[in-house]
């Protein structure tokens, strides 16, 4: 017996993703490219994301028993690839990125299986301004604006909540706004204010002492002083989802390091000895383009998209017995 709902659920998925992916290439000029599954480990290639979650990693009998790691993401993997590629400036690359993330939390924003768009453009190293960095911001909100514009034309029970501008806010500013609230509880009061949110300098310690939220030190530039008197050309893009009435972070993106902020950041993190790993030093030796890059979640894209209420309604993924039967009875089906 046919399940109509998920059926349903599954072309509106398909919808989503191919509409957003062709609006982010245009506005962007990027070219859709082919990306691993894994990567070997010890040559500093895999996301650490913020430092502290597990790879899953597996023996590759073919290379005599080395080392091989699932991906976190393709941060650094993409840079190399622009590389290889010749990519000229002004020009990238995306992929759709699977990953396995085991130390997740489960939750109705969070599994194990993860999906993105991660994408990676060339930039002149005069460009490494805030100002370049919004601007690539604002084309990814354009395209999720024409997105959202487009599910509503075809599924017009779901209308259009984004906001015309995304606002943009330091994280500094954004706890020197609500100090005496968590960073989350933040980007929550920020998120139902503004309505999407790009949250500026995630990575670099704040007044407090610590940072809005962790940061590997070998990807985005969180360090360097900005023309607003602010650290950092990084951030994350972050809307209200009205159906599950929380801050929903859709991206995390930046400006990539150059030679002085990887050696400044590995300092920070102290980690100096990472700078010698094959990717860190390809990058130190000036062999890596100077670039622009991020990942956009793709399940979360589309449930905010469909304004659905789990992850779980979105992609296919490992839930107990237990959450399966909890969802269904509040109308929810897992696939």
């Amino acid at each position: 017996m046919i399940n109509v709902q998920m059926l349903e659920t599954e072309v509106a998925i398909s919808f989503v993703k191919e509409r957003f992916a062709e609006h982010l290439c245009q506005n962007l000029n990027l070219v859709k490219v082919s990306s691993p599954i894994a990567v070997l480990d010890g040559t500093g290639i895999n996301d650490e994301l913020n430092g502290v979650e597990r790879p899953v990693s597996f023996p590759v009998k073919a290379l005599g028993g080395q080392q091989a790691q699932v991906v976190h993401s393709l941060a650094k993997w993409k840079r190399i690839r622009l590389m290889d590629l010749g990519v000229e400036r002004e020009k990238g690359i995306v992929t759709d990125m699977k990953a396995l993330r085991p130390d997740e939390e489960y939750t109705n924003l969070h599994s194990v299986y993860v999906d993105q768009w991660d994408w990676e453009k060339c930039m002149s190293e005069s460009c490494r301004t805030l100002d370049y960095l919004k601007t690539a911001v604002n084309l990814i909100y354009k395209a999720m604006k024409c997105t959202e514009q487009e599910v509503y034309k075809a599924y017009p029970d779901i209308e259009p909540v984004l906001p015309e501008n995304i606002k943009f806010i330091h994280s500094q500013e954004l706890l020197d706004e609500y100090p005496l609230l968590t960073p989350k509880e933040r980007e929550r009061a920020a998120s139902i204010k503004h309505g999407a949110i790009f949250i500026i300098g995630i990575g670099n310690k704040l007044s407090k002492g610590e940072p809005h939220d962790g940061r590997a030190p070998d990807y985005d530039d969180w360090s360097t002083l900005n023309e607003d008197g602010y650290y950092g050309l990084n951030g994350d893009i972050i809307v209200w989802h009205p159906t599950l009435e929380c801050a929903l972070e859709l991206s995390s993106m930046g400006v990539r390091v150059n030679r002085d902020s990887l050696m400044r950041q590995l300092s920070l993190k102290r980690c100096e000895e990472k700078a010698g790993l094959h990717f860190h030093k390809m990058l130190l030796s000036g062999m890596l383009p100077q670039s622009i890059g991020g990942g956009i979640g793709q399940s979360r894209m589309c449930m905010f998209m469909l304004k659905k209420r789990h992850i779980g309604e979105v992609q296919v993924g490992i839930w107990s017995q237990e959450e399966r039967v909890k969802m269904r009875e509040t109308g929810v089906v897992l696939l």
